[in-house]
């Protein structure tokens, strides 16, 4: 039910080909929130502060900026989603708690591989 990786940031590559093809134009920031989106757990470095689960269902992304030259397109894009928490004791029901995290990624042009740079939040 996370997407989240052990350290926070994500080391492997991963495939943005759709997202190469589309930037520039209008559809760039849909185009890129649907293949992120659609990437395995555990890809995004996505955790809450209170120690309980992220929706995958709840997460909302947003682009934030983009740059590119004529090798690689980074972007900075906003991360919305809500954490389940459980109760504190027996009797609690868990409860879900709004968050939200940036992070930078880094496309290349060649071929789509894709790195997370940073994460903020």
């Amino acid at each position: 039910m996370e997407r989240r990786s052990s350290d926070g940031m994500s080391r492997s590559a991963f495939k943005l080909v759709e997202s190469v093809g589309a930037f520039g134009t209008p559809a760039f920031a849909e185009v890129l929130r649907r293949e992120l989106l659609a990437l395995p757990d555990g890809v995004l470095p996505i955790a809450g502060e209170q120690g309980g689960l992220i929706d995958p269902a709840s997460l909302g992304l947003t682009l934030l900026s983009s740059r590119a030259d004529a090798e690689r397109i980074e972007v900075a894009v906003g991360v919305f989603f809500t954490e389940s928490v459980g109760g504190c004791s027996c009797g609690d029901e868990p409860f879900g708690v709004n968050g939200y995290v940036e992070l930078c990624l880094r496309i290349k042009r060649a071929d789509g591989a894709s790195v997370i740079l940073l994460r903020r939040g």
